[in-house]
């Protein structure tokens, strides 16, 4: 069975969300910001687990884009947490740097879709 990369690192990337998230309410008290990178970080991966199942290419492409407006707005949540001096650079650039490779594979993967429907 071929793995699939997608899935796989938004699944690890979402488990990475929720440990944020529990740091920073338990250990900085912030709980608005936190809340809005959970719910988008962790939806990435839903809808790239739901488009596993769509009902045509065109519902696939369109699960895929709104997996990628997660992913750019759990980059500026976390752009916003870094700024505001609740994550710090360690943390902050090891999550943003696995948050922009997840943003590349879905670009990637929604323009070849969209390529393999228009060559049919």
């Amino acid at each position: 069975m071929m793995e699939n990369t997608i899935q796989h690192k938004s699944y690890a990337f979402a488990l990475r969300i929720i440990k944020a998230y529990k740091f920073l309410n338990t250990e900085q008290k912030e709980f608005i910001l936190s809340k809005q990178l959970l719910r988008s970080g962790t939806a990435i991966g839903a809808l790239v687990k739901e488009a596993e199942h769509a009902e045509s290419k065109a519902d696939f492409i369109h699960k895929m884009s709104i997996s990628l407006k997660e992913a750019n707005e759990t980059e500026y949540w976390l752009m916003l947490l870094h700024d505001t001096e609740y994550l710090d650079e360690k943390s902050f650039a090891s999550i943003i740097t696995d948050c922009q490779e997840i943003i590349k594979m879905l670009i990637s993967i929604i323009k070849t879709a969209k390529s393999n429907i228009n060559h049919k």
